[in-house]
């Protein structure tokens, strides 16, 4: 997550994994939320890099994460073979 911290990372990671799980109706735990959060920033961070975009701040990021992790659950679950 760029320029904002790591207590930033993990605050914003944690709001944007509970409102992935949300839209997904996911049940995950306050740890795997704030994974989720950050990976999915880092994932979609970097597919928006591949297309010339740059998400920064605060606001960015918190929408990066979320929907990076919600990214991240679809892809387990179309792995997974189902609604786990």
């Amino acid at each position: 997550m760029q320029g904002v911290g790591w207590i930033g990372a993990i605050i914003i990671g944690a709001f944007a994994g509970w409102v992935a799980e949300r839209i997904t109706s996911a049940k995950h735990g306050l740890i795997t939320n704030i994974f989720l959060g950050i990976l999915g920033a880092v994932v979609f961070n970097a597919l928006m890099a591949l297309l010339g975009v740059s998400l920064a701040g605060w606001i960015g990021q918190f929408i990066a994460g979320a929907v990076g992790a919600c990214l991240l659950i679809w892809g387990w679950r179309a792995l997974r073979g189902g609604r786990t």
